[in-house]
């Protein structure tokens, strides 16, 4: 097997050793010759070559070539994978998007509500310059997205480039599924999970376990509504998902069909996690104090000559996941994934546009969505909504169209009232100028 050149965009993102570290765990299985950090914030790609240049050392790998590179020519040139983890505005741009909506009483995050709606139509922008580079550069090398909010990005992605080989990806899923599993005593390996909905945005209406042999998610409910999880183990010490995966016991108890996605407590609760919630002091704030802090600290230690125990960090799965899926994209393996792709009869009875997350098969041609049953009217009425707000929002980037965007910010399921919409999306304008485009 030829030896892969593989491109991190996004590289000083503190999530790059995640999947560096991953990529290196299946190295039989994705042998590679060279890994090139992309990244248009010199200060924190030169950061992040240090400690992976430190992580190749220490898991002994000097065949492997890493460079860090701001030129996307130099970058992209014969890439045959490209991961992409861009954050338009970085860490402060999240801020601005969780603190402005919280000033008028809406919920702040960086994917969901009108948060989510500005990190989207700076997203859009920089992964199509991104999509550009590769299809220009290295046009046979696969994309797989990490960058969020991913079905607004895909959405847009799929009207530039309707083609592309690209693959988006989240990885909450995986996330939520380790979490239960580690409450509950269960070993997610074993499961064959069945889920529907947007990306953020959707519900498990099944979880077969193979060892089991027999669907476990009715006692996996009862187990919720016996007693709220606390975080795994990955997310340890972590105050606001310990009070994500509580809420999940709350969804749960009104609504008992599904396991919902945490993030569906921006949507279904808006005004309890606006209480909750400190307008001065949001998760951005957390990052730039945690995971932003700790990298610095670690490029710090190395510039310094410590070489002993500098490396501290715990993904979970998020690297794994991303790199299961390249594997199985260059190994033809065929195995099981949720992906966020367009829906094309996956969900039968929801508008065949629409970009959803549901499981698909994935081998050297591509993912291979599964098929589900209908949905029912409680669930596609949120999704359609939810939808019907995103494209509108995606016309206004293409069309630079204030009056859809207004109507995407009034739309979205954690709004309402148009006036508050109004008011949000009028301060976003002046807080995104240079990100967004003109709107008239």
């Amino acid at each position: 097997m030829n030896k892969l050149k593989v491109v991190i965009a996004g590289g000083g993102s503190t999530y790059t050793p995640g999947i560096i570290s991953a990529l290196l765990s299946h190295i039989e299985r994705f042998p590679m010759e060279e890994i090139r950090l992309y990244d248009n914030d010199p200060i924190r790609n030169e950061d992040m070559q240090l400690i992976i240049e430190q992580l190749l050392k220490e898991q002994n790998h000097p065949e492997i070539k890493l460079i860090a590179e701001e030129d996307p020519k130099t970058a992209f040139a014969g890439a045959d994978f490209v991961f992409s983890q861009i954050r338009v505005g970085g860490l402060k741009m999240r801020e601005q998007d969780e603190k402005i909506p919280l000033k008028y009483g809406l919920v702040g995050q960086e994917t969901c509500g009108l948060g989510g709606f500005a990190y989207g139509l700076r997203s859009i922008k920089g992964l199509l310059e991104i999509v550009g580079y590769v299809q220009e550069y290295a046009p046979s090398a696969w994309i797989l997205n990490y960058t969020n909010p991913e079905t607004l990005v895909g959405e847009a992605i799929r009207r530039v480039y309707p083609g592309i080989k690209m693959i988006n990806v989240c990885d909450m899923t995986i996330s939520i599924e380790e979490t239960i599993a580690e409450n509950y005593n269960y070993d997610r390996k074993n499961w064959v999970p069945t889920y529907f909905g947007l990306n953020h945005y959707g519900w498990y209406t099944e979880i077969y376990d193979k060892s089991l042999e027999r669907d476990v998610m009715p006692e996996i409910i009862e187990k919720m509504q016996e007693k709220a999880m606390g975080v795994a183990e990955f997310n340890e010490g972590d105050q606001t998902w310990a009070e994500a995966f509580k809420m999940m016991s709350t969804i749960v108890e009104y609504f008992p069909d599904y396991i919902p996605n945490n993030y569906l407590e921006y949507y279904l609760f808006p005004d309890l996690v606006v209480e909750k919630t400190d307008k001065d002091y949001t998760r951005a704030n957390m990052v730039m104090e945690g995971r932003e802090r700790n990298t610095k600290e670690m490029a710090r230690k190395i510039r310094a000559g410590e070489t002993e125990n500098v490396l501290n960090f715990n993904f979970g799965e998020h690297g794994n996941y991303i790199v299961d899926i390249a594997t199985s994209l260059l190994n033809d393996e065929h195995r099981r994934f949720m992906v966020i792709t367009p829906n094309r009869g996956s969900i039968p009875n929801l508008r065949e546009d629409a970009v959803v997350e549901v499981p698909a098969y994935i081998g050297a041609t591509g993912i291979e969505p599964i098929a589900l049953d209908p949905i029912n009217d409680f669930h596609k009425g949120l999704m359609e909504a939810q939808v019907a707000a995103e494209k509108l929002l995606v016309d206004a980037y293409f069309e630079q169209s204030y009056q859809k965007a207004l109507q995407a910010f009034t739309l979205n399921q954690s709004v309402n009232s148009a006036y508050v919409a109004k008011q949000v999306l009028d301060e976003m304008i002046e807080a995104n100028k240079g990100y967004w485009p003109e709107l008239n």
